[in-house]
């Protein structure tokens, strides 16, 4: 066959389809040429990078005529990266792309032809990926390096925000690289085959939540392996210490002293603060309504060592309100000791920077404590219980104004008391 281009050679050529992984695909005299971020549609001039008997492969120089389908990349480091080859594509072309790819697939190998259909596009096409590995090496001027390798190259690129792995991956790999450094422990090399750290690499469970770290190394063991221990954030720190239980699982007292003998290390703010705002972030209402004793136990342990932010106290007024709604339908809390004395211990210590809702927290404890003071054979009874509430009401307290949750009847007829 006569083979019509030549290595190293420029020609015009119309983009007749996009094959399998996006790349654009043109003929000339039937001879195909596989050209990257080449859109169906497009006129464009190419340089011949390689050619085979049966294809040839080249690459963009100049667009004569543009796709309406083509748009500027979000990605720095996109043309030079191995990761994507889409992103020159308006996303709901890439999906007909897919598509179309799909059904040329099974067209070829199926008898009895079958009609592929539509992708189910994502609500948010990013950072969708939870797996990530990060290379690390030394660059041209021999400084550590991590990030991704160029595309068909062993070539890294530093990382720059990378649009389809979990951010948490990319946290997760830059601070135990800088860890390494600060450490001064070997980097691998390629050339000369030592050094020995070669690969970071991260999983991140979708619905779990749980990170696995895998280093990669050029040998048996690591040195100073507990360094990496040591340097764990105390969000780290209480995921492991509970096998990544949830918040409505674990026991308060075994968290109570735990973060006791953590809360002196540096990072033990914040990180108590993104934890218990992520948790209940996560559970579901029937999680909080089924489990809301040992909830508000391991809230009112937190308000031991750190503020509420405002949203997270917002949410455990709502759980608070679970739990009364459940005494008041004499549906039986566990655990009612442990809960009062935490109540006791720590409800009027709590601190919120809007005193209004600092106040409604803890009057809604407050209520919440003689509730469970009057359950499961408590020791107040319905006349203390009374007087106590009428006290509360001529306080003026924000909670104990609510009509569903303390009207009169309803305390009236509960505790079988006749108005004089």
């Amino acid at each position: 066959m006569n083979i019509p281009v030549q290595k190293n050679k420029e020609y015009i050529v119309k983009i007749v389809d996009n094959g399998f992984e996006g790349e654009g695909i043109a003929k000339i005299e039937g001879y195909t040429i596989f050209i990257p971020n080449a859109i169906k549609g497009e006129k464009v001039k190419v340089l011949i990078l390689k050619v085979l008997t049966s294809h040839a492969f080249g690459k963009v120089i100049e667009i004569i005529q543009k796709s309406p389908y083509r748009k500027d990349s979000d990605c720095g480091t996109y043309k030079r990266c191995g990761g994507c080859n889409l992103r020159h594509i308006q996303y709901q072309k890439t999906l007909e792309i897919k598509q179309n790819a799909v059904q040329s697939l099974v067209n070829k190998t199926l008898k009895t032809k079958i009609k592929v259909e539509k992708v189910v596009e994502m609500k948010q096409p990013y950072y969708y990926r939870n797996k990530a590995q990060y290379p690390v090496g030394i660059d041209k001027n021999g400084k550590p390096i991590i990030g991704i390798f160029a595309n068909r190259t062993h070539e890294i690129i530093e990382m720059q925000d990378c649009k389809i792995q979990n951010p948490e991956s990319e946290k997760i790999a830059k601070y135990i690289f800088n860890l390494w450094n600060k450490e001064k422990l070997s980097i691998y090399q390629e050339k000369t085959r030592k050094g020995l750290l070669r690969h970071i690499v991260i999983k991140i469970g979708v619905k779990t939540k749980e990170i696995m770290c895998i280093l990669v190394i050029n040998g048996k063991e690591i040195p100073n392996e507990n360094i990496l221990e040591k340097e764990y954030s105390a969000l780290d720190l209480i995921k492991k210490r509970f096998k990544y239980e949830r918040i409505n699982k674990i026991n308060a007292d075994e968290l109570d002293n735990f973060i006791n003998i953590i809360k002196d290390t540096n990072r033990i703010r914040n990180n108590l603060k993104e934890y218990i705002k992520n948790e209940l972030t996560e559970l579901t209402e029937m999680e909080k309504r089924t489990s809301c004793n040992n909830i508000l136990e391991n809230v009112l342990v937190f308000c031991k060592y750190e503020k509420l932010e405002l949203d997270v106290a917002k949410q455990v007024l709502d759980i608070i309100k679970y739990a009364i709604n459940d005494l008041e339908r004499n549906i039986e809390l566990q655990r009612t000791a442990q809960l009062l004395q935490r109540i006791n211990e720590q409800s009027q210590k709590i601190e919120l920077e809007d005193k209004n809702l600092e106040e409604e927290i803890k009057d809604s404890f407050s209520y919440l404590k003689i509730k469970l003071e009057m359950s499961n054979n408590g020791n107040l009874t319905p006349n203390a219980f009374f007087n106590r509430l009428q006290k509360s009401l001529k306080s003026g307290s924000k909670i104990e104004r609510n009509e569903e949750l303390m009207g009169y009847q309803t305390i009236k007829d509960e505790l079988n008391i006749n108005k004089k």
